[in-house]
């Protein structure tokens, strides 16, 4: 068997992959790992859910393990995941547990945990649970000593008084379209932006437990690009099904990447001189444009592997406080200990009202460099990156770049996917290399 825990928790196939059986194990392997010893005080987890329908399955299941190891539950419904992590802190909780596939599509779901202060896990402790989790059950708690469930009524205000406090400026007179992907920003996003000032317009706010990601949010960007122009709105947000992602679109419908959303940021908060070190955290995705529009702003970059979970560590070795991912993860250590699409929102936001400047201008020092993405189903996606006809394919592409661009292949995260990400001169020849060394990805697949 391989490793449970893949680059953002434990994802699958609601109830073939992840059942209710994993669930309750996995909360009651958490519990043992992560509570503090039974008779120490009052024990107890925070726990939230996207609102896909197999999310109440798994709530109860993921409950019943932490329960059962006499572990109480505070159950806060449905928010974004940066909701669970800021409030397993503000509790003072043993851990936090995050139901939900994030941007992965409604028949997935996913188990993230939260460490004590809404810290994700590190690779020990991961790997610590994985193996309580085979060891199974042990002597348990009976009568009083079973852990409680309660309700947390103010949970969504608490977060949301909390990330409206981080607005340097007020958003009055700004109109935003934001894409809530029918998950579990559907309230959240909403209240944030009005409650700092701005004009709200919300689609994709009508999650029935099937829609979410489906056709909207950060991962399908059409409508958003449509209904900002119609409605005459200063710009667009787009969000994922657990909230942690962040994209825009400009005033006249172009898209505006994580990368260069990042810019915007990491411009603001060095001319705010809360920039720590002048220096950006992001991943080995980003393009190339980012890291020449930093050099030209003096900024330094660190570069991390794929995953939030990286740019976290790095921001936390460094003391740095801007970071994140061109997929729209950004992460601001001073206001969260995880990607929060929301507050970035409101950061991007504040900037265009203290500047009076239009996103498409506060993004303009970003010119991307021509880069094709494609992602390329496979049975076994760390055989197939390995396999030497794949490897033969990319030293070629690499040395027909040369300087002029790069080529990345890297297994996904969270999904059976090879991802191919090539960068070049020309979108022409970036797309001619990513689909040749795509062809090889699929012939060994």
């Amino acid at each position: 068997m391989g490793r449970l825990f893949g680059t953002d928790g434990v994802r699958g196939v609601a109830n073939r992959e992840l059942t209710a059986e994993l669930g309750l194990a996995l909360g009651a392997a958490a519990a043992r790992r992560l509570a503090a010893p039974p008779g120490s005080g009052h024990r107890f987890a925070v726990v939230g859910r996207d609102p896909r329908a197999s999310g109440e399955m798994l709530e109860a299941a993921v409950i019943a393990g932490l329960t059962s190891e006499g572990v109480d539950a505070l159950k806060v419904g449905v928010l974004p995941t940066p909701a669970v992590a800021y409030l397993t802190a503000a509790y003072g909780a043993d851990l936090g547990v995050m139901i939900s596939a994030s941007h992965n599509p409604m028949p997935d779901n996913g188990i993230k945990i939260f460490g004590p202060g809404g810290r994700k896990l590190d690779d020990d402790i991961e790997d610590r649970i994985e193996e309580l989790l085979a060891q199974g059950p042990g002597l348990r708690p009976v009568g009083a000593e079973i852990g409680r469930v309660r309700g947390a009524p103010d949970a969504l205000d608490r977060y949301l008084r909390h990330i409206v406090g981080s607005v340097p400026t007020r958003l009055d007179g700004l109109t935003v379209v934001v894409d809530c992907a029918n998950g579990a920003a559907s309230e959240a996003a909403p209240r944030a932006y009005a409650a700092a000032g701005a004009r709200v317009v919300a689609i994709g706010a009508d999650p029935d437990g099937l829609n979410i990601n489906a056709g909207c949010g950060s991962t399908h960007l059409e409508q958003l690009q449509a209904a900002v122009p119609a409605h005459g709105a200063d710009l667009g947000l787009a969000h994922d099904g657990d909230a942690d992602r962040c994209l825009a679109v400009d005033a006249s419908g172009r898209v505006i990447d994580g990368d260069a959303i990042m810019t915007v940021l990491a411009l603001a908060m060095r001319d705010a001189g809360e920039l720590a070190s002048n220096t950006l955290v992001t991943t080995v995705m980003s393009n190339l444009g980012l890291h020449l529009a930093m050099r030209e702003a003096g900024i330094a970059v660190r570069t991390t592997a794929v995953g939030d979970r990286y740019v976290l560590e790095e921001l936390r070795a460094g003391g740095y406080t801007l970071g994140g991912e061109q997929s729209g993860h950004i992460v601001m250590p001073a206001f969260g200990t995880t990607g929060d699409g929301i507050l970035t929102g409101l950061r991007l936001m504040a900037r265009m009202a203290q500047t009076h400047l239009s996103l498409a201008d506060l993004a303009a020092p970003m010119q991307s460099v021509p880069q094709v993405l494609i992602n390329v189903e496979v049975a076994d996606k760390a055989g197939v990156a390995q396999a030497p006809a794949v490897r033969s394919a990319v030293a070629e592409a690499e040395a027909e770049l040369g300087d002029t661009g790069r080529i990345l292949l890297r297994p996904s995260g969270t999904e059976q996917i090879v991802r191919v990400m090539v960068e070049a001169a020309d979108a022409d020849t970036a797309r001619q290399v990513a689909h040749r060394v795509a062809r090889s990805v699929t012939a060994a697949g």
